[in-house]
């Protein structure tokens, strides 16, 4: 990969400013109760949490979205909620941060997917979820289907956030790649186990390590180029892009390249999240005319600075520039 100047960066930060994004997956309502314990309950051997704090948050595709409207480009979700209070309150909190959900569906046999958080302090002490993994009915493929249809003249990229939760089923997958095509629109995907393979067509095919090597029932060799080319192939997308954590990514294209990204030298104190804050900036930067390399450095950067925050975090536009900047002043020509 050729060595990425801080002048064309800067013209990729502009130029998200004017991208349009439609994020297609499981949307989630995250809520967090924070308070302290000190006493143990007579009924059950367990702390007797005094909550003091509540706080909402969007998860899983919504989050997502929530980062590309940090970076400063616009972005509308199709997923499912349910026909209940938490799905009221997820609708409020996706306006209140300026996303548009005109792509949801409601289905009145689903919940809204809720994940509730219990802190002591800073201290997690449980999670209690609601949800439905079953695969959503007809009628709500079908309007999701609709929705998506209608939504894809709007935008100029679609990422695609798999949480296993039976939104993304085998139409609407076929659906969001299928139909981006004739649109000429780059698609990522973030995948999970259950159509794993059901992706062919994706610009940027995104798994972690562990969804790999789960999903091909084997040890992933990432250092040999080969092997990850011919996964590629496999996966039939034009671009693997594989996360690996602490040593960063690595990056295969239809093209025979290969390009390693190693981790941004960061603290890391909660990795929660940062797969989300990936997919968003590289469908963004996709969209603003990178490369797949370019916008896996940048992906890399913002995920340096999701793991230091607390908690599911969004990184905003001018945290990810004074980063890159820091980078290049400190003599590094190589983000």
């Amino acid at each position: 990969m050729d060595r990425i100047t801080p002048e064309r960066l800067e013209s990729l930060l502009d130029a998200v400013r004017g991208v349009r994004v439609l994020v297609v997956g499981d949307v989630m309502l995250d809520v967090y109760l924070r308070g302290g314990a000190t006493r143990i309950s007579p009924e059950a051997p367990v702390p007797v949490v005094q909550v003091l704090e509540e706080w909402l948050a969007l998860g899983g595709a919504a989050n997502v979205a929530a980062n590309i409207v940090s970076l400063g480009a616009k972005c509308v979700l199709a997923g499912v909620v349910g026909d209940d209070v938490q799905g009221d309150r997820l609708r409020r909190t996706l306006e209140e941060a300026g996303i548009s959900a005109e792509g949801l569906v409601m289905a009145p046999e689903r919940p809204t997917t809720v994940k509730t958080r219990v802190l002591v302090r800073h201290q997690q002490v449980a999670r209690y979820d609601r949800e439905s993994e079953s695969d959503a009915d007809a009628a709500t493929e079908s309007g999701l289907v609709a929705a998506i249809e209608r939504l894809l003249g709007e935008v100029d990229v679609v990422a695609v956030e798999d949480y296993n939760k039976g939104v993304l089923t085998r139409r609407v997958i076929e659906t969001a790649l299928g139909r981006s095509r004739p649109h000429g629109l780059p698609t990522v995907v973030d995948p999970k186990a259950r159509y794993f393979f059901e992706y062919r067509g994706a610009t940027v095919f995104k798994p972690n390590l562990g969804e790999l090597a789960a999903a091909l029932r084997e040890t992933v060799p990432y250092h040999d180029a080969a092997w990850l080319g011919a996964t590629r192939e496999r996966l039939g997308c034009d671009h693997l892009l594989l996360t690996l954590g602490e040593e960063g990514m690595a990056l295969t294209s239809k093209d025979g390249s290969t390009v390693r990204v190693p981790a941004t030298a960061r603290a890391v104190y909660d990795v929660s999240g940062a797969g989300d804050t990936v997919t968003a900036v590289v469908a963004t930067t996709l969209a603003a005319g990178a490369s797949a390399a370019e916008a896996a450095v940048l992906a890399n950067i913002a995920a340096g600075i999701e793991v230091g925050k607390a908690g599911v975090a969004t990184v905003s536009l001018d945290e990810l520039r004074d980063a890159i900047r820091e980078r290049f002043e400190a003599g590094d020509r190589q983000p």
